[in-house]
């Protein structure tokens, strides 16, 4: 898959096969968009393009909204690229952009930047300053350009917009096996770790705590979780621990992982943490004894998961 992040230094498309969504997620109801994209591709012999935008429309539209994405750019271009694209096209998202009318978004955008053979999209997409384009604006001008139109049924839609919403639902609610079953992976997020209280370490389980390395992902919900930790290219066995710590009575989020049989230096490195189970919630404790002994039974309990 090629990716492409200027509109500005396209190459010429063989018979495109063009789609447009941001696509967060690229869960199951995604894929099934793209496998109706992927169907168009063979009947024209063409080469199929996602077009999404970044930074999300909203964050220019609407920037005082607060954005919880599954995925990061960076997510959504590794998960696209599994399912055999051939190009995905990062539009920049800026003010000028959104500026542009309906009918110039088709003739300046659409129509000069890609020379579309296949436009698939769905009967309830808008586009366009003040949204005013839609499905019926493409379907008066495809004769004009010349493209066909296919409208993504309206089951497939319907079934991406539900799925992005549950899952965000399920991972805000620590429903972990709910959102992975509907993404069709495992969950997961990046973090830099950096240094914390070392309270962990006293405790004999050690920590390393993380940094989102994105303000606009979605957080889990508080708990504690059965993960697999990518680092430098390894995957090592943990439990993540999501939260405010309230037998510390502490009042800020804390993402914490316990790698196990790991005891390396990972201060300034970016992580991996994948998310396999929900193990228990928060709870408070009445002395540190009482939180190691809860330590060492979470440990069997991700191990029985994990090796489960």
């Amino acid at each position: 898959m090629q990716v492409h992040h200027s509109i500005d230094l396209l190459p010429v498309f063989n018979n495109a096969v063009v789609t447009i969504g941001t696509f967060d997620g690229v869960h199951l109801g995604h894929q099934q968009i793209i496998k109706a994209l992927l169907n168009e591709v063979e009947k024209v012999n063409g080469e199929s393009i996602i077009i999404t935008f970044h930074p999300h429309p909203r964050k220019i539209v609407q920037p005082d909204t607060s954005l919880q994405l599954i995925n990061t750019l960076d997510e959504k271009i590794e998960l696209l690229e599994k399912q055999g694209i051939d190009h995905l096209v990062v539009v920049p998202f800026s003010p000028a952009f959104a500026s542009l009318s309906a009918d110039d978004y088709i003739k300046e955008f659409l129509i000069q930047k890609f020379h579309p053979k296949v436009i698939v999209i769905g009967y309830d997409h808008h586009f366009g300053k003040g949204r005013k384009g839609n499905y019926q604006l493409l379907e008066k001008q495809k004769e004009i350009w010349g493209y066909n139109l296919i409208e993504i049924p309206k089951h497939l839609l319907n079934e991406a917009d539900i799925s992005s919403t549950k899952v965000r639902k399920a991972l805000l609610k620590s429903d972990i096996h709910s959102a992975n079953k509907l993404l069709g992976y495992d969950f997961f997020f990046e973090g830099k770790v950096v240094k914390g209280d070392q309270l962990g370490r006293e405790l004999g389980y050690p920590t390393a705590n993380m940094e989102y390395t994105d303000p606009d992902k979605i957080h889990l919900g508080e708990g504690v979780y059965a993960v697999e930790v990518l680092v430098a290219g390894i995957v090592k066995q943990g439990m993540l621990s999501i939260g405010k710590r309230p037998t510390l009575n502490d009042t800020i989020e804390r993402v914490e992982v316990n790698i196990f049989d790991f005891n390396e230096n990972l201060y300034g490195e970016t992580i991996r943490v994948i998310v396999k189970s929900f193990l228990r919630p928060q709870i408070k404790y009445n002395d540190l004894n009482a939180l190691k002994t809860q330590l060492h039974q979470d440990k069997i309990d991700t191990l029985k998961a994990l090796n489960n």
